[in-house]
């Protein structure tokens, strides 16, 4: 396990930069970097309110004088990367390269290292990116992520309205809970700088889940019997273009729906990260029940 600071004490505070900070995962990477005493620093598109333990820099990861001066001070980056192109993140990379800071890398788990070309969109901008990385001399630690329980957070809407869930299918894979990947990354953050591990880790839950488990398991938590509606691409194209998606992302998940193949893999990983083991997505679908509780008539 790495050597996580426990307490600032007469050591050195390290200093971190977390990109996507507002986000499900950064929010709890946040958390917990301030609960280890190091100084954060957070990179947001928009002013929101104060996060407390936390500052606030305003900016874009596309604009190399915003990135440089978030940089200004800072031991490690958790870095997460919004866009379906690497191309745009050439300059963040250059401004990098020149702070020299500890780089923290959120990847993909659907990454075949022996394929020329990734399944879908999604997974390929991973791969370039993880690629743009080592090639600047960066050396960054990439963690490698399955999917996001949190990701379940976007059939809340239907839920509150009724007991089906509809949308395109994807792959199993073994969810992960996002708290589980924000002790992770804490502890590559945290990590003492002569760590010599880079992986990639792959963060991955305890057991391989559809999405048909998943909603089954938000049923249970919610003492509902739930279902999933597998949706032809076409339809779910239209829904989730109706729902105001950008439709670069909709055509990316769509791909992903029909080329990324499924996973059957479970790792270890986050407990090597984090000294503890992967929770379920049972855990998770009790611990956020409210969220999917039906609206009142």
């Amino acid at each position: 396990m790495p050597d996580i600071p426990r307490s600032a004490g007469t050591r050195h505070r390290p200093s971190i930069l977390v990109t996507g900070a507002t986000g499900n995962l950064g929010r709890e990477v946040v958390d917990r970097l301030h609960a280890h005493g190091a100084r954060v620093r957070c990179l947001v598109r928009r002013r929101t309110g104060p996060h407390p333990g936390a500052e606030s820099v305003v900016g874009d990861l596309t604009d190399p004088t915003a990135v440089r001066a978030a940089l200004v001070g800072i031991d490690a980056v958790f870095l997460l990367w919004p866009l379906l192109a690497s191309a745009p993140a050439h300059d963040l990379v250059t401004e990098l390269s020149a702070a020299a800071p500890r780089v923290v890398y959120l990847s993909s788990t659907a990454i075949d290292d022996a394929a020329a070309r990734q399944s879908d969109p999604i997974v390929q901008v991973h791969a370039d990116m993880e690629a743009l990385l080592h090639e600047a001399g960066l050396r960054p630690v990439v963690l490698r992520s399955d999917t996001l329980a949190s990701n379940a957070r976007g059939w809340a809407a239907q839920l509150r309205a009724g007991d089906v869930v509809a949308g395109p299918d994807m792959a199993r894979t073994a969810v992960v809970d996002e708290r589980d990947v924000a002790d992770a990354a804490a502890g590559a953050l945290l990590a003492h700088h002569g760590h010599p591990d880079h992986g990639p880790y792959l963060l991955t839950g305890p057991e391989v889940l559809s999405r048909a488990d998943q909603v089954a398991s938000l049923g249970a938590a919610l003492g509902r019997r739930l279902r999933f509606e597998a949706l032809p691409a076409e339809l779910a194209r239209s829904r989730m273009l109706a729902d105001g998606r950008p439709p670069q992302l909709v055509e990316a998940l769509i791909a992903a729906s029909e080329r990324r193949p499924p996973s059957h893999r479970t790792t270890d990983h986050v407990e090597r990260l984090a000294g503890r083991p992967a929770g379920t997505f049972a855990r998770w679908a009790s611990d956020h029940a409210v969220e999917f509780e039906r609206a009142p008539d």
